[in-house]
């Protein structure tokens, strides 16, 4: 396992618990719900966040390296 893995599954693990709290909150929130209301729309906000967090984590990126290490070298890194 990759010694930053430990991390990104504590990262994982706290997201989904602010996740959840989140959740919770809006569940208990006061009806009726105005448009303007500031804090239910923070609270999404927020939710938001938290589930863009979550789905970055899980993303495999592409990085793309030089055939050669410099354009000084003739030796390829592969």
């Amino acid at each position: 396992m990759d010694d930053y893995s430990e991390c990104l599954d504590i990262a994982r693990q706290e997201l989904r618990l602010a996740q959840a709290a989140l959740r919770r909150d809006m569940a208990e929130y006061p009806t009726p719900i105005a448009g303007c209301d500031e804090q239910f729309n923070h609270l999404l906000d927020q939710s938001e966040r938290v589930r863009n967090a979550l789905a970055a984590l899980d993303v495999q990126h592409f990085v793309p390296t030089p055939r050669k290490l410099t354009t000084e070298q003739s030796i390829e890194s592969r």
